[in-house]
């Protein structure tokens, strides 16, 4: 394989989730819009994904999502307004979310039967070609954006490749585990995976996290899967059969800090940390923590 034939260039992106555990914002407001600080967390995914170079996004919708469809659109009255009052600033952050027409294509999942099933979805617009999978809850703080450091690895790997970072032993029931052979620095070669694993049973701790980047072979798979754990099609699963059939996966481990956004603790830790990033909030914030806990602690 050349590198002109790895380069990745098209990005999946499930978002048909319906956001219970943050009910009721997401009675109305599609989770992947809601704000960390004053970016939504589908921004964030689209910047880390367009700094990998990626050039195609494919949407994996549900219904009640066009909030998020229009979230990517023009908006020439707001535009046209901010041009006229000389709000040039602004008018720049907005625009540098507009996408151009034709890099975005919306897939509906008519059933939520699990993240396998979404990347399943979109196989009709990957051609025979890598292609990335990026999960907005997965939020990555790094000076390198997650997806490009697997990019810059995969063009001299080839293969398929999950980001992947260690995890407390009793948390492994909660991801995909990879079963490790070759240890190569930051990448590992990955001998077995498993979706969840009962406590106790985990192969290793390093677990999977929400960016991968895969072949075509994989979907090809996916077309005979059938349902895992919890009853729904396993993204794990199809990628274990690679390894099963002899095809390389890796295991990345990144550099940065991953938040869990699907979670509220996660949301919450997510938004204090990029938050105390930011010059024009950090003073302020930082004082009203530090009053906070010196409160919080007075009254222990």
């Amino acid at each position: 394989m050349t590198n002109e034939n790895r380069k990745v260039t098209k990005a999946i992106v499930p978002v048909a989730g319906l956001g219970t555990r943050f009910l009721p914002a997401t009675k109305s407001v599609p989770k992947e819009i809601m704000t960390l600080v004053d970016r939504p967390l589908i921004q964030y995914a689209m910047d880390e994904a367009r700094e990998a170079g990626i050039k195609e996004f494919i949407f994996v919708t549900s219904r009640g999502k066009s909030a998020l469809e229009n979230y990517f659109d023009t908006a020439p009255v707001l535009e046209a307004s901010l041009r006229e009052s000389g709000k040039t600033e602004l008018l720049e952050v907005l625009e540098s979310t507009n996408l151009e027409s034709g890099a975005i294509a919306y897939i509906r999942q008519n059933k939520p039967r699990g993240l396998g099933h979404a990347v399943w979805c979109a196989r009709r617009l990957i051609a025979n070609e890598p292609f990335a999978v990026i999960l907005p809850d997965d939020v990555i703080a790094g000076s390198k954006p997650c997806l490009k450091q697997m990019v810059e690895a995969y063009e001299q790997t080839g293969g398929a490749m999950v980001a992947a970072m260690e995890v407390p032993a009793d948390q492994t029931a909660s991801y995909g585990i990879l079963d490790v052979g070759e240890e190569m620095n930051r990448l590992v070669r990955a001998k077995g995976m498993v979706e969840k694993p009962s406590a106790g049973e985990a192969p290793s701790n390093l677990a999977v996290i929400g960016r991968y980047i895969l072949t075509p072979s994989v979907l090809k798979t996916l077309d005979g899967q059938e349902a895992g754990s919890g009853g729904e099609i396993q993204l794990t699963d199809a990628i274990a059969a690679e390894i099963d059939a002899g095809r390389p996966v890796y295991g990345f481990r990144f550099e940065g800090q991953r938040f869990d956004c699907g979670s509220k603790a996660g949301f919450l830790q997510a938004t204090v940390s990029f938050a105390l990033a930011r010059p024009d909030l950090h003073d302020e914030l930082s004082a009203f923590l530090r009053e906070i806990v010196h409160v919080g602690r007075a009254a222990e």
